[in-house]
């Protein structure tokens, strides 16, 4: 006969199975809070708000008699997960008062440091629609991807405007998180360096960034022509336009950051050899900015890594997130001999390599 404990164990194991079956409704959730506004119409509201009032910000056709019993359900559950807070009015009327938390926070459409355009692109139905070829992937090999929509990611955003203009934003929302952490926790970093290449930089903003923080250094981005050919003009920055997979520019140091999780260890080897040869053997320096995978950790963005991990999986060819050891085979095996992981608070940390 199964003891108490056993059967405990079971009950549990079932409702978490429940709850990672319906995982999708969490993110749906916190799209609908996106679209919607939720955030900042309470923060626009100055204070804790109500539900009529909450649904009174909304812009909608329908009549707000019609709209507060969905809008109660989607509250119930996203303050449930700590997005919103919630409490009963203190002036007796028993009426249920919902404000903001950390985490909705940085829902907010308006804020310089929000994460509203990452969740869009994620939980839209296009970049949905590669997950559900993962097994296939495995069964028949090929890139999930491609097998949801017939071509790569870059060839669709090519092709589709709207697709590309919500990547641009989910980027450039990201890129703003993990600068303003970098300049503020890397600050001798770039000492000595007078000339730094930043490979797969875009449009060159983050580049800028860089350079209006250390105005010593000559900026180089570098990017595909076509790209480089919309950039705006940087003081202290150049564009020049190429291919990494063939030649990188001259330079004391490069940077790059988020470029190699998208390539598979071969195309990141020849990408790392470039790099090498763009920079001195015995002064030269590569920043890495990246996500490194830890296994066993109990670090904050620890599970977030292995979900950026099959984010690649189903967006990418060959893409992935590395551990330390991983990280250490391709960077020895592009001519990077020797390196040093610096942790930030941040997804992402810095990974120096040198020649020697």
């Amino acid at each position: 006969m199964e003891s108490a404990d056993v059967r405990e164990d079971v009950l549990r194991g079932q409702a978490q199975v429940w709850q990672l079956m319906f995982a999708f409704a969490d993110s749906m959730a916190l799209k609908s809070a996106v679209e919607l506004r939720l955030a900042d119409i309470m923060h626009c509201h100055g204070s804790t708000i109500t539900l009529p009032q909450l649904a009174s910000g909304i812009n909608s056709s329908c009549p707000d008699v019609h709209i507060i019993p969905s809008l109660t359900r989607i509250m119930r559950m996203l303050v449930r997960k700590g997005v919103f807070a919630a409490h009963r009015s203190s002036d007796g009327s028993e009426e249920t008062m919902y404000g903001l938390t950390q985490i909705s926070k940085w829902l907010l459409r308006d804020s310089e440091m929000s994460l509203a355009p990452m969740i869009l692109f994620q939980n839209s139905q296009l970049l949905q629609a590669p997950w559900h070829h993962l097994s296939q992937c495995l069964e028949e090999g090929g890139n999930a991807f491609k097998k949801a929509h017939g071509c790569e990611m870059s060839d669709f955003a090519s092709q589709n405007s709207q697709f590309n203009n919500s990547f641009n934003k989910a980027m450039a929302c990201t890129a703003k998180i993990v600068m303003s952490t970098l300049l503020s926790h890397y600050k001798d970093g770039f000492d000595g360096i007078r000339s730094l290449v930043d490979v797969g930089g875009g449009t060159g903003e983050e580049l800028a960034e860089i350079v209006e923080f250390y105005p010593h250094i000559k900026g180089v981005n570098f990017d595909l022509p076509h790209v480089v050919a919309t950039a705006p003009v940087y003081e202290g920055v150049s564009h020049v336009g190429g291919d990494m997979l063939n030649a990188v520019p001259n330079a004391d140091a490069v940077f790059m950051k988020w470029i190699l999780h998208d390539w598979d260890d071969e195309a990141c080897v020849r990408i790392l050899k470039n790099c090498r040869k763009a920079i001195p053997e015995k002064t030269g320096k590569l920043v890495l900015v990246e996500i490194v995978v830890k296994e066993d950790d109990n670090d904050v963005f620890g599970d977030t890594a292995y979900l950026f991990d099959l984010c690649m999986f189903a967006h990418t060819r060959g893409g992935k997130e590395r551990t330390e050891k991983e990280w250490k085979q391709i960077l020895e095996e592009g001519g990077f001999l020797r390196h040093n992981i610096i942790n930030l608070p941040a997804l992402p940390a810095i990974i120096e390599a040198y020649p020697q």
